[in-house]
């Protein structure tokens, strides 16, 4: 892939701090007016997380047409944790201002930052998203979900099969030659059309046909469609832009935040856990089926446990599914169920042990706990968003 980099990378150009701070009241402004506001992310929104770019001067791309190595450590993607950017954009669109993401990244932080699964179109993929090709399922791991490509850059299938039609499943990744995934391609058009506001985030916009994206907002400026980018290095469409930014993401999204009257939220690491009981049986021959599955917002199932312990049992289960089969008599004063759930650990995280009520009303439906981890003090929090209330044990 060095053919797609020079060997003499484009200069960073850089804004004086005043320059910068004028530029940020302005697009701020931009947003306070705009009706469908949108956003176009590359990867440099990520370099302050430890994962390099591809064309910026130590760029993996660069490197590689350079014959290089790579002297600096890079952050596995797995333990990045969201930049300042990332977590404005999650802000933006708690907010309702930003109304729809598109980005070529495949570090999966977006989804992981909190930007929700009906608000982005990953044109390039998610190296921790699977998709069976017979019935559409996706699954979100928390792991690196990607084919090994030993036999073809072409072949996706990552060995594991859906949960739901046993069908192979493959990787979402799109590399060079591949077309990009229609009804996420879609969408991004779609709403670059609507957008009155196109805002480029450390994107070099050079990467077909991702970059018709923008594009398309810059071709309506007669409209009064604006089109602003920021980026170190210049870009194809800069002669497009109403505002046109030099500088790391990061800084420049901390103004606009500042100037909107908003605060920028530090990262927490979301998860949410469904816990169903099914019985069969009455009486003291009554079995229980307790079911312990990661979902994501949407339902989309989520692997992000090691292994789940039943206090008091001896049986640990270290694969999905998660089910435990039990005698009990739930009519008979309810069940109380203490999981203890073992995560990837990723980011660190510790063991959490949860107390999961179960009464007679509660037999075959879901409850799902929200599951909230702070990388930065360690501690969790635990929320029953159905069912009857639960208790999380720290």
């Amino acid at each position: 892939m060095a053919w797609t980099a020079d060997k003499l990378p484009l200069p960073e150009l850089v804004e004086t701090s005043d320059e910068l701070d004028q530029k940020a009241t302005q697009l701020a402004g931009l947003i306070r007016q705009s009706k469908h506001f949108i956003v176009f992310t590359g990867a440099g929104i990520s370099t302050s997380a430890g994962i390099p770019d591809f064309r910026g001067p130590e760029g993996a791309w660069t490197l590689q047409a350079q014959g290089r190595q790579r002297t600096t450590g890079v952050t596995s993607t797995l333990q990045a944790i969201p930049t300042a950017t990332h977590m404005a954009l999650v802000e933006l669109q708690n907010r309702g201002l930003l109304k729809y993401l598109v980005s070529q990244n495949c570090d999966g932080l977006h989804r992981r930052s909190g930007i929700l699964p009906d608000k982005i179109s990953e044109l390039h993929g998610n190296n921790n998203r699977e998709i069976c090709k017979d019935c559409g399922k996706e699954y979100i791991r928390d792991f690196r979900a990607v084919a090994d490509y030993t036999k073809s850059v072409h072949d996706h299938r990552t060995g594991r099969k859906c949960t739901r039609c046993g069908g192979v499943l493959h990787d979402t990744i799109i590399n060079f030659t591949e077309s990009l995934p229609e009804r996420e391609l879609q969408l991004a058009y779609d709403h670059a059309k609507r957008a009155d506001l196109c805002l480029v985030l450390g994107s070099s916009l050079t990467v077909t046909p991702a970059n018709e994206i923008p594009e398309v907002v810059g071709n309506r400026r007669r409209r009064g469609a604006k089109l602003v980018i920021c980026n170190l290095q210049a870009t194809p469409l800069d002669g497009m832009a109403e505002l046109r930014v030099h500088a790391k993401t990061d800084e420049l999204m901390v103004g606009v935040m500042r100037e909107l009257g908003m605060e920028t939220p530090g990262f927490v690491l979301q998860r949410r856990l469904a816990a169903t009981v099914e019985v069969a049986g009455q009486g003291r021959g009554q079995r229980c089926k307790v079911t312990v599955a990661g979902v994501d917002v949407d339902g989309t199932p989520v692997s992000f446990l090691r292994a789940v312990k039943l206090v008091n049992n001896r049986r640990v289960l270290k694969a999905e599914p998660f089910v435990f089969d039990l005698r009990g008599d739930v009519a008979d004063g309810g069940l109380e169920l203490e999981l203890e759930l073992d995560f990837m650990g990723h980011y660190g995280e510790p063991n959490l042990q949860l107390v999961h009520g179960v009464q007679e009303k509660d037999i075959g439906v879901a409850a799902v706990y929200l599951l909230e981890y702070n990388p930065y003090n360690g501690e969790w929090r635990t929320t029953r968003q159905l069912g009857t209330p639960g208790v999380a044990v720290l």
